[in-house]
C-alpha cells in the first residue's frame, strides 16, 4: 500500500474504534438501565405550553431540535440539549384522539436551522461565540405530542412508530426524545426534590399542563423515563431566526413563477453571501441566449428588507442542476448592479418588479407604454390615443342634460 493512503486508513480505523467504543459503552449504560441527562431550553418549554393552550380539546404535538453532546469519560453520560420546537403546517390532523404531522415545513425549518448552524460552526470554531462542548451538528431528536385525558405513558402505537424511525437506515437515528403532554392537572406549588421524569407548567385557567419525558433507544426498544432541567435560553445556543421562503412558501411560489414567466431561466439557493448567518437565499437568473447571468440575494426577512442584485458573465461548463456550485462560482466573480435612480424598495413589490427596472436601466427592455382612451366627440367616432386627442386640442363633449346625452346615443 502506497505511503499516501496511510492516512486516509487511518481516519477509517480510527472512525471504526469511535463507533465501536460508542456502542459498547451504550452497551454498558443500557444494562446498568442509565439514561442520557436532558436539559431543556425555557423557549422549547414555552413554546409547548403555548401549543397545548391552543388546542386544548384535541391532540397536538411539534418536533424537537437540538444538540447530543458526548461525556468522553468512562462513567460519563452524554447530555441530550433540547433548544426549540417546530410546529407542523396546517395540514396537521388535530382531533380529540388522534393527531398527524403535517407535511415537508418541519424538514423545511429544520434543515435550515442546520445548514445556519453549520455555518456559524465553521465561522466561530475556536472562539467565545460558539463554546466548544456546543461545536457539535444541530440534529431532530424527536416529537412531543399531547394525550388526552391523563394518558402520562406513550401509547403502543408510539412506540410502534418510535421503532419504525429507528429502524429506518436513512433516518440516521439511534434514539429518540417522546415527551408526552397532559392537561388539566391540579396546579402544583413549589418544586419537589424528587428525581422525576416530569414536570408542570401553569395554565391561564388556573390548571397545570405537566410534561412526562421518555427516552428511547434503538438496542433498547423500549421507553425508559429521563429526568429533565430547566435552564434559561441565554446559556444555551440560539437558534437562527427562520427564513422567509419557509414562513412565506405561498410568496416564494408566487416570486419563482413570475419570474419564470418573464422568460427567466431560474434557480433557487440559500448561501452565505455576507459572512455571517442567517443565510441569504438566492436567485440565479438568466435569459435565453443572454451573456451574463443576474443573482438575486435576499435577506431572512424579506420583503421587509429589499433584495440585492448583481451580475456575473456567462461561465461555460457551469451545472445549473446544482445551484451551489453554479452560485458559488458566479458569486466569487460577479459585481453589483447599481440600484436605477427612481426606483424604491417596498414590501408589495416583487422581485420582477427588480428585475424590470434594472433592465430599462440598462436599455435591456422598453418601459412600458400606457395608452389613456379618450372618446372622440365627433359623431360615430371611435376611442383615439390619449396624447393624440390633446396634441389636436380637442376635448370629449359633455352632454348638457340627460336628454341631450339619449339623443347623441
Amino acid at each position: 500500500m502506497r505511503a499516501a493512503d496511510e492516512p486516509e486508513l487511518l481516519g477509517i480505523l480510527r472512525g471504526e474504534y469511535d463507533h465501536i467504543r460508542k456502542r459498547l459503552r451504550g452497551m454498558a449504560m443500557i444494562s446498568r438501565g442509565i439514561v442520557p441527562n436532558l436539559v431543556l431550553s425555557r423557549r422549547a418549554v414555552e413554546r409547548m405550553l403555548l401549543a397545548a393552550s391552543q388546542y386544548v380539546a384535541d391532540e397536538t404535538g411539534e418536533a424537537m431540535v437540538g444538540f447530543v453532546v458526548d461525556d468522553a469519560t468512562p462513567e460519563g453520560k452524554p447530555t441530550i440539549y433540547v433548544l426549540d420546537t417546530i410546529s407542523p403546517d396546517e395540514t396537521a390532523v388535530r382531533r380529540s384522539h388522534t393527531f398527524q404531522q403535517g407535511d415537508a415545513l418541519q424538514d423545511e425549518v429544520i434543515w435550515w436551522l442546520q445548514e445556519n448552524w453549520h455555518y456559524h460552526r465553521h465561522q466561530h470554531r475556536g472562539t467565545a461565540l460558539l463554546p466548544e462542548r456546543f461545536d457539535v451538528p444541530l440534529r431532530y431528536l424527536g416529537d412531543w405530542h399531547k394525550q388526552p385525558g391523563s394518558m402520562i405513558q406513550p401509547s403502543h402505537g408510539d412506540l410502534m412508530t418510535a421503532l419504525a424511525w429507528l429502524d429506518d437506515d436513512e433516518s440516521g437515528l439511534d434514539f429518540l426524545l417522546v415527551p408526552i403532554v397532559t392537561t388539566g392537572h391540579t396546579a402544583v406549588v413549589g418544586a419537589s426534590d424528587v428525581d422525576v421524569n416530569y414536570f408542570h407548567q401553569p395554565m391561564t385557567d388556573g390548571t397545570d399542563m405537566r410534561v412526562d419525558w421518555w427516552y428511547i433507544h434503538r438496542d433498547v426498544r423500549v421507553f425508559q423515563p429521563v429526568s429533565p432541567e430547566i435552564v434559561a435560553p441565554e446559556t444555551l445556543p440560539q437558534m437562527m431566526k427562520y427564513g422567509w421562503h419557509v414562513v412565506l412558501a405561498d410568496r416564494l411560489t408566487s416570486e419563482h413563477y413570475a419570474l419564470e414567466d418573464d422568460g427567466l431561466l431560474v434557480r433557487t439557493l440559500f448561501y452565505e453571501c455576507d459572512g455571517e448567518v442567517p443565510l441569504e437565499f438566492c436567485f440565479i437568473a438568466i435569459r435565453q441566449g443572454a451573456s451574463s447571468f443576474m443573482l438575486l440575494v435576499t435577506q431572512h426577512d424579506y420583503p421587509q428588507s429589499p433584495p440585492r442584485a448583481y451580475h456575473a458573465p456567462f461561465v461555460a461548463g457551469i451545472d445549473l442542476m446544482d445551484p451551489v456550485a453554479t452560485f458559488e462560482t458566479l458569486w466569487a466573480i460577479a459585481e453589483p448592479i447599481v440600484e436605477p435612480a427612481d426606483w424604491s424598495w417596498s414590501p408589495e413589490k416583487y422581485l420582477l418588479d427588480f428585475v424590470v427596472a434594472i433592465e430599462i436601466e440598462a436599455g435591456l427592455r422598453e418601459p412600458e407604454r400606457i395608452s389613456i382612451p379618450v372618446i372622440d366627440d365627433i359623431p360615430g367616432g371611435r376611442p383615439t390615443d390619449g396624447a393624440s386627442a390633446a396634441s389636436a386640442g380637442r376635448q370629449p363633449k359633455k352632454p348638457a342634460n340627460e336628454a341631450e346625452a339619449i339623443e347623441h346615443e
